[in-house]
This record gives structure tokens, sequence and C-alpha cells, in this order.
């Protein structure tokens, strides 16, 4: 493989003089690494894009909006949300669907200093009052699903003002016609760098959700990360070929289909950021279904899928993948999850255009930590890839000390991209976060070569008779089977062993396996003690949250061990 080439495209584009040169800045009273030539807020990123004027750039079923009508609407939610006393430093919230009503919102808030709070769409009613209740927005933009909670308890918005997006206007309400034909300029406001741009809430599959705050600064420096990783791609590819760089090609133009929902990271700040920044079109969806993906990828010339890795799974296993025309797509990825060795290597071989790629990120560090595609990702397909430009990564045991390389502990990484802390927590904030470091709860290990090997969640490695057992060393071995479509694996209690490995499987439509046959697989790839001894066979989906991951505390609380097979 070309890691000396790796070395040295990453030196010359983040050395002194690179387009992504890193410097260090004191933030918070700490020195941590940032890009020389970021701007200063998200503002800028939205106002670069107002020379694609003509260009489409949301797509949602029959409906097209090109950049031109985007920034009108953008203007006019900007000037009406200042008509209605909301200054740089409040927090709005959107509560909807991936409608394209959710970034014009947000572009024209953020671009005022304004903070958008993304609300789970999933929420139940008292979930959304204890959203409502520790994040304060002045204005809650929502659709009919979410204004019929809010209808539920009429007093968990408080006193903020609601706006209907597709939907009826509440007693008391805005319609969403009047915000976006306010009319107006974009209003010139300043705006901090260090300024909440978004409160995106932790994705609350354990306790309740924290509201983390991703700064301007944070938000900048992940766009950043991202653009830096396709150009070191290009950089290596063009040496490698010897096929140089055109510069006077015109750059390529994204179409991106957006798979999960806008309030994460993973869609709005890795996803929507990038496609908006290169001027190139979103394609959103009502909810995820593979093969509406197939459609659209054929309709719209879809060139990057990503999402969480189950949804990529879907998409290249699915019985009429050659049935559509996909050559467009030039990757198909994601993150949320680690991807499993097997599907980088049935996305390489299914998809014909495309490469695998992966980015390995938290809410907590506002997108991506790690990005890897390509060869890279083919030759390490365990690894998420390197810590990317702005960050530090070490790896810690649990009092917080450095290990050496190759061992097994904590994650830490420290950067811009680190978020604030969480809105009204100190506490989780101290323990989260130190001088810097954030604590990733992610179980690792950092190769020779800086590469980064995820093995687990800190909290989810099942501790059997004394020995870990990494949940996600099981579930890559239970996926090489060819009849597992969906896999799960989590620790169920065990009283002379302390837990026990268990595993929720569901089949591939018109396959048979029983548990021993499952059992003797796994066995033969990784060490015996490891394998599933209780396995639940599923006649439906695993459950999932809103962003996609599978919901193992669900399963957990739900399956029962005595009637495993």
């Amino acid at each position: 493989m070309h890691y000396a080439e790796l070395n040295r495209a990453w030196d010359e584009l983040t050395g002194p003089g690179g387009a992504f040169e890193i410097t260090e800045i004191e933030v918070r009273g700490n020195r941590i690494r940032s890009f020389k030539n970021a701007p200063p807020s998200v503002r800028e990123v939205w106002l670069s894009t107002l020379p694609y004027a003509d260009r489409d750039y949301l797509v949602y079923q029959d409906e097209r909006i090109t950049y031109g009508e985007a920034h009108r609407i953008t203007a006019s939610v900007a000037n009406w949300l200042m008509a209605n006393g909301v200054e740089p430093g409040d927090r709005i919230a959107i509560a909807m669907r991936n409608y394209p009503e959710w970034m014009l919102i947000y572009w024209g808030a953020v671009s005022i200093g304004v903070a958008v709070v993304g609300m789970n769409a999933w929420w139940t009613a008292p979930e959304m009052a204890y959203g409502f209740e520790d994040a304060r927005p002045k204005v809650v933009f929502a659709d009919a699903e979410r204004l019929a909670r809010i209808a539920e308890h009429t007093s968990m918005a408080g006193d903020a003002k609601i706006v209907a997006v597709r939907a009826e206007v509440p007693a008391g309400g805005v319609a969403w016609s009047e915000v976006a034909g306010h009319g107006g300029a974009m209003p010139d406001v300043a705006v901090d760098p260090d300024a909440d741009a978004c409160i995106f809430y932790t994705s609350g599959t354990t306790g309740f959700p924290k509201g983390a705050q991703l700064t301007h600064r944070g938000c900048v420096a992940n766009l950043f990360n991202m653009v830096f990783s396709g150009q070191c791609t290009a950089l290596i590819n063009a040496r490698v070929t010897g096929v140089p760089i055109d510069p006077d090609a015109p750059p390529a133009i994204p179409t991106s289909l957006v798979t999960t929902p806008l309030f994460h990271v993973t869609a709005n700040n890795c996803g929507a950021y990038a496609v908006t920044a290169a001027g190139g079109k979103m394609v959103l969806m009502y909810r995820w279904d593979a093969t509406e993906a197939l459609q659209l990828i054929e309709r719209e010339g879809v060139t990057a899928v990503s999402g969480v890795p189950v949804m990529a799974r879907e998409l290249v296993t699915h019985p009429d993948f050659h049935k559509y025309n996909t050559s467009t797509l030039l990757s198909v990825g994601g993150g949320g999850a680690q991807i499993q060795p097997d599907l980088v290597d049935k996305i390489e071989k299914t998809v014909a255009t495309a490469r695998p790629n992966t980015g390995y990120g938290m809410t907590e560090t506002c997108g991506v930590i790690t990005s890897l595609s390509g060869d890279f990702f083919v030759d390490k397909p365990a690894s998420c890839g390197r810590a990317l430009p702005n960050f530090e990564a070490k790896v810690v045991d649990d009092h917080g000390n450095a290990l050496p390389q190759g061992e097994v502990g904590e994650l830490w990484v420290k950067g811009s991209s680190v978020i604030k802390g969480y809105i009204n927590r100190p506490d989780a904030t101290a323990e989260s976060i130190t001088d810097g470091w954030l604590h990733t709860g992610d179980v690792a290990r950092i190769d020779e070569e800086g590469f980064i090997f995820l093995v687990d969640r800190k909290k989810d490695m099942v501790l059997r008779g004394g020995e870990n057992v990494y949940c996600a060393e099981v579930e890559a071995a239970v996926y090489r089977h060819p009849s597992v479509a969906e896999a799960v694996v989590f620790g169920v209690p065990d009283d002379r062993l302390g837990e026990e490995v268990a595993c929720a499987i569901l089949l591939r439509d018109g396959h048979v396996v029983d548990a021993n046959e499952v059992r003797e697989h796994v066995a033969s790839l990784i060490a015996k003690h490891k394998s599933p001894r209780y396995i639940w066979f599923l006649s439906e989906s695993i459950p999932r949250n809103a962003s996609g991951k599978f919901l193992k505390k669900d399963l957990k609380e739900t399956l029962k061990v005595e009637e495993a097979a």
C-alpha cells in the first residue's frame, strides 16, 4: 500500500502554505489544533454558495429548489427571526422530518448567529417536553406530526412562537409561508466563531439525552476535515497513477442521497455541509427504503450514498440492485457505527464505479474524527482511518494515562472540532472533557501508521469470566455468514461467568440456519469463548433509533434468555 504517499500528501496539504495548514490556537483555556485558512463561521460557508444560483440544491419527491431560491428563503427566515425578537446567541428549534425547509431554516438561523436546536423527530411528547425545557428555544418550526405531539401538552413549548411547516397552523401559530415570504437581503451580522451553531442531542439510547453545543468553529473545522480527506485521496491517486490533477478542470458537482435525519451530525454536518459547499444537490427521502433509494440513484444521478452501515448493506444486497443504473455512484459507505469488513468487500465487488468509504465521528466532535476510503479501506477494512488533521488522538487506560502504540484502551481526542460542552450539564461536560481532551467512550488501538481500530464501545463490552469480549468483533464474524441480514451482539448476566455473549439475528429472506451452525461459524473465525451462547432469530428487523443505529438496550429488555436458542 501507498502509505509513504499518504504521509507525503498529508504533510504537503497541512504544512506551512498548504490549503489545510494547521496552526495552534487557544480556545477555552486549552491549546488546540485548528485550520489556519478556515472561515470564522458557518455564515461564510452558506454565503459562498451564492454563485450557484441556477443549480438544483434540494430535491424532495417532485419538488426542486435551486440555490437562488434557497438564498431568497434563508434571507427571509433570518429577517423574520430578527423582526420577531430573535437575536444572535438565542436558539430556535426544528422539529420535523427531512423536508427541504429543514435546511433553509438551518442556514437562515446560523447565518445570523442564532443556534439551531435539532429536535429528534422520533421523540415522544414527554421527550419533546424535556428538550424544550432544556434548550428553551424562542421559535419552534414543526411539521404536522410534531405539532400533534405538542398539542398533547400545550404548555410544553413555553413561550416559544410556533411556525407550522407543511401543516395546518395551530391557534396562535404562524404559517411557514409568512416566514418564507418575509423578504429582505441577508442581514449583515458578525458571528462569533465560538458561538453555538447548533444544539444536537446525543442519541439517548440510555438515560436522558444531552444537548451538545456545536460551535461555528467546530462545524467549519469538520467541513475542512472532509474536504481535506477528498483532496488528500485525489493527490495520492494522481501520484500513484501518474495522471496529474488538471488545475483547469471544473470541479465535480456532487449529488448526495440523504438517508439519515438532519438533526444528527451524520446527515447535517457531514452530508449537508460538504455537498452544499461544493454547490451540489441533496436528494431527500421521507424515510429510508432501499428500493426507493435505488430509484433515486438512477433518476437523480446520485454520486454518494452515506448512512449507517445497515443501509449500505441493504442497498448492495438488494435483490434488484443490478436492475438499476447505479453507474454515477462514486462512494458508498457511511458512519454512525463501524462498517463490518465483509461489507467493505461487498461494496467493492458489487458497485462497479464506487469505492467503499467510512467515517468515524461523534456529535461531540461536530462530525468526523477519522475518514477512510478506497484502497486504504480495502487494505485495512477493520480500521476507521487516521485521526484527521485538526485532531490529536491517544489511547488511555482507566486512569487517563496514555498507553503505548498498539495497546487497547479508551480513545481520547482533542482539536477545534470538539464541542464546547453540554447545555445545562456542567457535570456531564466535566466528565466527558479533560483539559480539552474528549473521552470518546470507544475502546480502540492505534497502529504504527496512525490508523485507528475501534474495538467496541467501552460500555458495550462483554466481560465474560474476566475476558473482554468486544461486540464489534463478534458481530463482524456473524455477518460473514451468508444467511445473515442483520445482527447485533450484547452481554447478558450470567451467574457463573458474570456475563455471557448473546446475539440477535435477522436472516435473509428464504434462508434457514440453526443456532449451532452460527456458533460453529463464529468459532471458526475467532476464539471459541467469544461465540454467542444465546441466540435469538428474529422475525422482523432489529429496532433502531432515529439515526438508524440498532437499539441494544431495547433488545436486552425484550428478549428472554429462556427463549434463546
